[in-house]
């Protein structure tokens, strides 16, 4: 194994802020690094190195990842393992490694979906390329209307049974999915710790109550053996009410809830290049929400990028926001939120009157 003569700031528990992950003793940092976009093999290594050597230094101990994530598919986590080995290795039980399967990953009918087959299989690859004997937090990425809910959450029981995983969790779940997939899961003895959805300013989804979805009507019609009813309650409403926390991804609004696009779309930007976020919706409209963002923000002292931040951070239900950070700027940027007083309820009025759910 290769290492390096790095050694981790001493100082890194000082001012760093963590919270507890619902009822469980599990601490998370109020902000987590995850490696969806910049840390496949179109991104120099050593920029991805210092990255995740400076978050760990900004006491930031959980690192999120997913088997598909790169590009390609798989890349994030050989990258990361790489990274592990050379710096993190004698700080294994100081950080906390997350990764998810459940999305398309290899061909043939076993690369996608619910299964135990791929779930498990996904997993012990994820090891392998990140050179670890077990993760902390193992997510089904997805729920799969083709698979019993049974079958998939005794997925997760056997990663916990079988040492690869310490913990388990849910992924872009609705509420129903999340009682039915607790209440399976409690059956066979395992907590479900932890949900991971979307979350930001202009995607308040989990604060609606549910109604179901296009994809549960389409899995009724279609037969699917998972696909409960709705609950009318929001999805922070029910994972607070099974003592799980909430690790929320895409604060940012994929970039768009920062002032990166005021001016054009720089260049190398997502918007750029086009693989999530799509130049046709920096409309105007959406320049003038960012800009009375920015206002706001600078009465704060703050960037708009760490106005949303706090802002998503400012209900306790919200155990930590995921940020994908691609340079160390932008990384100390983000962690900047922290430091400032909680939004007041007329700041907190001026943000929704100008980016309410679905703005952009």
């Amino acid at each position: 194994m290769t290492t390096s003569s790095w050694i981790a700031d001493p100082t890194r528990y000082e001012h760093a802020t963590y919270r507890r992950c619902g009822r469980s003793g599990l601490d998370l940092p109020a902000l987590s690094l995850g490696l969806w976009h910049n840390f496949g093999d179109t991104k120099p290594f050593d920029e991805q190195r210092a990255v995740v050597r400076r978050a760990f230094d900004l006491g930031i101990t959980h690192f999120d990842l997913a088997n598909n994530y790169g590009p390609p598919y798989g890349s994030a986590e050989e990258n990361f393992g790489r990274i592990y080995a050379k710096d993190l290795t004698p700080y294994r039980d100081e950080i906390v490694v997350t990764t998810k399967a459940g999305y398309d990953m290899w061909p043939g009918p076993y690369g996608d979906g619910g299964s135990r087959k791929y779930l498990l299989g996904s997993l012990d690859r994820s090891l392998a390329r990140m050179g670890l004997d077990h993760v902390d937090i193992f997510y089904s990425h997805r729920p799969d209307p083709s698979v019993p809910v049974a079958e998939t959450m005794s997925a997760l029981h056997t990663a916990v049974t079988s040492g690869r995983a310490t913990y388990v969790g849910l992924s872009n779940y609705t509420p129903a999915q999340t009682l039915e997939a607790h209440r399976v899961l409690a059956e066979m003895g395992t907590p479900l710790l932890v949900h991971q959805p979307s979350y930001s300013i202009v995607n308040r989804h989990v604060e609606l109550p549910d109604a179901g979805s296009t994809q549960d009507a389409d899995a009724v019609r279609d037969g699917a053996l998972f696909a409960p009813a709705p609950v009318g309650r929001s999805l922070l409403d029910v994972v607070d009410e099974l003592g799980m926390g909430t690790v929320v991804f895409s604060p940012l609004h994929q970039g768009l809830l920062t002032g990166r696009y005021l001016e054009g779309v720089p260049e190398g930007s997502r918007a750029a290049v086009a693989h999530f976020l799509r130049p046709e919706r920096l409309t105007d409209d959406y320049v003038r929400r960012i800009r009375g963002l920015a206002e706001i923000a600078e009465a704060r002292g703050q960037s708009v990028a760490q106005l949303a931040l706090a802002w998503v951070l400012r209900d306790r239900r919200v155990t930590s926001a995921i940020i994908g950070a691609s340079s160390v700027a932008q990384l100390e940027d983000n962690v900047g939120a922290l430091a400032a007083p909680p939004l007041t309820s007329e700041e907190l009025a001026a943000i929704d009157a100008l980016a309410e759910h679905g703005a952009f």
